[in-house]
């Protein structure tokens, strides 16, 4: 049996939601908790096991997979997908002695579309931009460049990636959807009739 709270919010009923902030059409499955004073927008998807912390903002339309581990400080916007066991920290200095809260952690921002894969895991204090897609396993340690493809550990850059998040060819043409880029200073644009789509 599952039950039905906030209003247009389901929540299973070995979850544990303690956030009266959540929008209308999320989800939030079994054994994931979502801690009072988190965030959490319309239509996200918060998987089995999924931890978020109180001072956690997550946009619309956002995934969380399973095991995903969301401490304070962390902004994540809309449509971002966080694969399996993504893991955020929040703390360059950690001690079990000392309790850091508020501005002494270190924030980190994921901008909208991004796709971290699964088992990532994001170092606080970077960001990272509007599409960008880290692989499987990938260890962010520095800022992500919007469209960027990154992996490894430490993540490096290997290519760009589109809006529909297949990976460009050298001339910056997406083969899947025809998009085309623009790029210069280690940056890239959507160019021509698909400019508006990432304003």
């Amino acid at each position: 049996m599952v039950t039905m709270r906030p209003p247009g919010v389901f929540i299973h009923q070995n979850a544990l939601c303690e956030s009266k902030t959540v929008g209308s059409g999320s989800r939030i499955w079994a054994f994931a908790h979502v801690l009072p004073g988190a965030r959490v927008g319309a239509d996200c998807n918060i998987c089995d096991g999924a931890y978020v912390e109180g001072q956690v903002r997550i946009g619309d339309r956002v995934t969380v997979k399973n095991q995903v581990m969301i401490f304070d400080g962390v902004d994540i916007a809309d449509d971002v997908f966080l694969g399996p066991g993504v893991t955020f920290t929040n703390d360059l200095r950690p001690r079990a002695f000392i309790k850091r809260e508020g501005e002494a952690l270190l924030g980190t921002w994921v901008h909208r579309g991004a796709t971290l894969g699964a088992r990532s895991t994001v170092v606080c204090g970077v960001t990272i931009g509007e599409y960008a897609f880290a692989g499987a396993g990938s260890v962010i340690t520095r800022d992500v460049a919007a469209h960027a493809f990154v992996v490894g550990s430490p993540a490096r850059q290997v290519g760009w990636v589109c809006i529909c998040g297949a990976r460009l060819a050298d001339d910056l043409v997406c083969r899947v959807c025809d998009r085309r880029f623009r790029g210069a200073a280690g940056t890239i644009e959507v160019a021509g009739d698909h400019a508006s789509e990432s304003a």
